[in-house]
Parts: C-alpha cells; structure tokens; sequence
C-alpha cells in the first residue's frame, strides 16, 4: 500500500495559506473544515505548515494577541514531506519518529494532497481485516 492509495480515496485537495494571513483566519478555516492542518506556502513553494499544536503553542507564548500575528511567525518551518510512492509503513515511521500527524505529499517538487495519521490508520486497518479474511477463507477451503 502506498500514499498515493490514500491520496486516490480521500483526493487531492489541500488547504493552504500564505504567511502573512492572520492566525485568525487560518483558525477558522481549521474549524470551518474541520482539518487539523494548513500548508503553508508562497509563491508556490512550501514555507511551513500550521497544526492546531502549533496554535496551542503560540497562544501559550503569546496569549490571546496570538490570534492576530501572521501565520509565518507561529507555522513549523522544517516540514517533512512524502511522495505518492512511498509505503504506508514508511509514512507511519516517519510520522511516529517525528511526533507530527500530517504529512504534505510532493510529486515532482509540487504538493499534490495531505496525509494525516488518521488517513493512514484507517488504510492500514482496511489491510489487516482484508488479509484476515483471506486467512479465514483459505483454512475454510483448506
């Protein structure tokens, strides 16, 4: 199984904003669609990501004035990405060793969808009740 599985069930949409944008705004947008991270980019390039942690921390740093500093000064500017290809076992070790739950997905340097820890999960059990019918089908037949 591989990302690009995931990316062809749940699709190709990303939530993105630009640096300047207020933590305001990129809040709402995480309550209104309910998702639990933006990229964050500029001129087409990926500059950081923002996950509801991240806002957790800057309202713990700067209080309630958190809300109205741009995105750019409270995103986690070192964001590990994955390509369509890779394995979802790779992903998962990559999520868990980095204690983050999204992953941008690049293909040819673009981002082309987001995984989350949930997205991959939920993969991952399909796999497992499917390779145990398959078991219980061939002690069936055996």
């Amino acid at each position: 199984m591989t990302v690009a599985r995931i990316l062809d069930e749940k699709g190709h949409d990303v939530v993105t904003a630009a640096p300047e944008v207020s933590l305001t705004e990129v809040v709402a947008t995480l309550a209104d669609r309910r998702i639990g991270a933006v990229v964050v980019v500029e001129g087409g390039a990926i500059r950081g990501i923002l996950s509801e942690r991240d806002v957790v921390h800057a309202i713990a740093r700067h209080g309630i004035e958190a809300l109205r500093l741009p995105v750019g000064q409270c995103m986690t500017r070192d964001v590990q990405t994955c390509e369509p290809s890779e394995s979802i076992n790779t992903v998962m070790q990559t999520m868990t060793s980095g204690r983050f739950r999204h992953l941008p997905v690049l293909a040819d340097g673009k981002l082309v969808g987001i995984i989350s820890i949930g997205d991959v999960v939920k993969l991952r059990l399909e796999e497992v009740e499917r390779e145990a019918d398959q078991i219980r089908e061939y002690i069936a037949t055996a």
